[in-house]
């Protein structure tokens, strides 16, 4: 399934494993993933969810630059808990659904943390499609072994990225004086091999 193969692998991009001589697919785990963009509205902060459409992915752990995330949300589909902030988001002024009704993000690059691990945090750089406009994003990524799995047990993994975009830098202008202008997004996910 496509929708099983999501965002948040494409952090695995960043993975560098000893004893890994091949590129390797992932999937969601039994736990899925979950993921949430967060915005204020009125000074509160309001959060909701956008379904993954598609999600092509290829990792090569051998030559981690080679590896790439190509992942496209349907932003009709997203929802808050709230009916009229949810008709808002979609509205012309904002995410423009029904012109827009996709949105896509593709990876470029991959920038380890400390010591080469992905455990010590990474960033994810990409580029970001919202309402036809395209703008670079980068995400906060870690990527680990639930705990009390060995070291050497790579088939189940725990992913997050944070990250955090302006809406105006895609032309989201709709409602400013209620609607703040930074969007932040956290995606979770367990992941599992799928070999």
């Amino acid at each position: 399934m496509m929708q099983r193969r999501t965002l948040l692998a494409g952090a695995l991009a960043a993975l560098a494993l000893p004893g890994n001589a091949r590129a390797q697919p992932y999937g969601l785990g039994p736990d899925g993933a979950t993921i949430s963009y967060t915005f204020t509205l009125g000074g509160i902060p309001v959060t909701g969810t956008v379904p993954i459409e598609r999600a092509d992915l290829s990792i090569d752990r051998r030559n981690l630059a080679a590896s790439t995330a190509d992942v496209i949300a349907d932003v009709r589909r997203a929802r808050t808990g709230m009916m009229l902030a949810t008709e808002a988001l979609k509205s012309d002024s904002v995410l423009a659904a029904a012109a827009f009704p996709l949105a896509r993000f593709r990876s470029t690059r991959v920038t380890l943390g400390a010591q080469g691990r992905m455990s010590d945090g990474a960033t994810l750089d990409g580029l970001l499609t919202l309402r036809g406009v395209t703008r670079e994003a980068r995400f906060d990524a870690h990527l680990f072994r639930p705990a009390g799995r060995a070291a050497h047990e790579h088939d189940r993994l725990n992913v997050r990225l944070n990250g955090t975009v302006n809406r105006h830098d895609f032309g989201a202008r709709g409602y400013s004086d209620l609607v703040g202008d930074s969007v932040h997004i956290e995606i979770k996910a367990q992941i599992e091999t799928t070999l």
